[in-house]
């Protein structure tokens, strides 16, 4: 069985998810559970793909086992040697240790450079609402393929101020997302110049397209995660609830133009409709709506 979903999953773009199921004799119920268990093993451990891809980059010619003692002693993290082997084929890891990475961008060294201070978040000890955003790229999976899905949310209101869907995590997307956040931002009549970003060091948000328009063109304050997720954890939550709530849903769109429109529909309700406890069971824009510059 694990064969021929491989088989099907190598063949869907060429061919098609129905035509590949049909030639291999494999029921598509089948499909999306494995997909779905396949999904949630990586949500499940999403914490060290950070430390994974790091010592893979670092240590090309280590493989699994080598990889989890360093994982160990480097660390600090306890992990089973079957766990660690199922992550590398799931991540594709074994091609991500033969591949040689890019030299760092001047705004990486910058980063780097800065140590503990490029995460502005840490260091605050009060955050007003629409005074820090957290972003990340998250990926969809729906019936016909995947897509990528990056948000910006608000740390007090929760109330996500744009998004973007698309099949590349690329710069494109994100600015995408930010221009939408930065429209609503302006809409309501809140300062854009000053607001935090945060997020991980993506190449994306290290890049200079995406540095080029919030850092220097919209004067924005940009924030970066030095542990990965773990310096992310409000991004973390919104994706892992967004995705379980609404994961049935998303697998019945047939192509990505239904997906996107299930996406804003749900988008819409969380905003508007979907009760928060640490915001006294009110909606984010419920909760915002007494904050906003009124007239």
């Amino acid at each position: 069985m694990a064969a021929k979903v491989a088989l099907v999953r190598g063949v869907q773009r060429k061919f098609g998810l129905g035509p590949a199921l049909a030639a291999l004799g494999l029921a598509r119920s089948t499909w999306y559970s494995r997909q779905q268990q396949r999904s949630s093993y990586a949500e499940r451990y999403a914490t060290l793909r950070a430390p994974l891809e790091r010592i893979a980059r670092t240590n090309p010619d280590y493989g699994y086992r080598r990889t989890t003692t360093e994982l160990r002693e480097a660390e600090d993290l306890v992990v089973n040697q079957k766990v660690v082997r199922r992550l590398h084929r799931l991540w594709d890891l074994p091609l991500l240790r033969r591949t040689h990475a890019p030299p760092p961008s001047g705004v990486r060294r910058v980063i780097t450079a800065a140590g503990a201070q490029a995460n502005l978040v840490a260091g605050l000890t009060a955050i007003v609402p629409l005074g820090v955003l957290y972003t990340d790229f998250t990926q969809l999976r729906y019936a016909t393929g995947k897509a990528w899905l990056m948000t910006l949310l608000d740390h007090v209101s929760k109330v996500v101020l744009g998004w973007a869907l698309g099949r590349q995590a690329d710069t494109g997307l994100a600015l995408t997302a930010w221009r939408q956040a930065r429209g609503w931002l302006r809409r309501h009549r809140v300062p854009v110049a000053g607001l935090i970003v945060h997020h991980d060091r993506d190449p994306v948000y290290t890049g200079y397209g995406w540095t080029g328009q919030l850092l220097v063109r919209d004067h924005v304050r940009l924030s970066y995660a030095l542990q990965g997720c773990r310096d992310n954890p409000e991004m973390e939550a919104f994706h892992s609830r967004f995705k379980s709530e609404n994961r049935s849903l998303f697998l019945d769109a047939p192509s990505l133009a239904d997906l996107r429109r299930f996406v804003a529909q749900r988008i819409t309700y969380y905003n508007g409709r979907r009760r928060h406890s640490s915001l006294g069971n009110r909606a984010p824009l419920v909760y915002l709506s007494g904050l906003l510059p009124q007239g």
